[in-house]
């Protein structure tokens, strides 16, 4: 049996949570409930909890101002929180869960069986770590994001990465560096994860970094050089869009 503890200040959001942890209530138990920073330190250092729902926003500190009290994480973390576009970005770079308020019920299942499947614990603090180095360092250049490889999670700068290339299911980044990192994910998934940081896929196979593109060479869909002097080809179709774009970075 799972142990779990809300931390939030919102009396309906605790009472949203509690309710969907019910219909778990055979793997998982509501061992506490935590209103502060302060009493949710105690509790979590009492009650050594396999699972935290944990508010981002509590009273006039954040969610971040605890796990900072903690040099190791050894328990599941899904954070929960009002809708805002880079705190969600930030989660997704970081490969944390999350769950948007008003928390639906479907997702928070997701979320749950995520848990259940879960085997290791040992990326947590790195998870964490770079989530909140993604929320104090607005400048998109510094973001960092997470990548499971073989040998474990890798958290790359995200401005070194010069383009990422597909292969079926699986993704090669090719760093600035000269180092080559492959992903068991799809390059769709990181086309969303990337496009509003200066990336363009420019064809099915190959999404790239605008900040290393050296050149681009005129032809039916023209081909680019990047700055590791790879060529690559643009799509006919991704062409007028991919001209568009070059005009408003450069």
């Amino acid at each position: 049996m799972l142990k779990a503890i809300i931390i939030d200040d919102e009396q309906h959001c605790v009472d949203r949570i509690s309710k969907l942890l019910c219909k778990h209530n055979n793997t998982i138990d509501l061992v506490g409930i935590s209103t502060t920073i302060e009493d949710a330190k105690t509790s979590i250092e009492s009650m050594l909890p396999d699972v935290i729902f944990l508010d981002v926003h509590i009273h006039d500190k954040t969610g971040f101002d605890l796990l900072k009290q903690f040099s190791n994480i050894d328990c599941e973390i899904i954070f929960t929180t009002a809708y805002d576009r880079y705190a969600v970005d930030a989660f997704k770079f970081s490969a944390l869960d999350y769950l948007l308020k008003p928390i639906d019920e479907n997702e928070f299942c997701l979320a749950i069986e995520k848990i259940k499947k879960k085997a290791s614990l040992k990326d947590i603090s790195k998870k964490v770590e770079v989530l909140i180095h993604n929320l104090e360092n607005k400048n998109q250049l510094l973001r960092k994001i997470a990548v499971s490889t073989s040998e474990g999670l890798t958290f790359v700068e995200v401005a070194n990465i010069v383009r990422c290339q597909s292969d079926i299911n699986y993704t090669h980044f090719f760093l600035k560096d000269k180092r080559k990192i492959t992903v068991a994910k799809t390059i769709k998934h990181f086309e969303n994860l990337l496009e509003q940081h200066n990336f363009f896929r420019i064809h099915k196979s190959h999404l790239i970094n605008l900040s290393f593109v050296e050149k681009y060479l005129k032809g039916k869909g023209g081909y680019v050089l990047m700055s590791d002097k790879t060529h690559i080809d643009v799509a006919v179709r991704r062409k007028d869009a991919f001209l568009k774009k070059l005009s408003t970075t450069f």
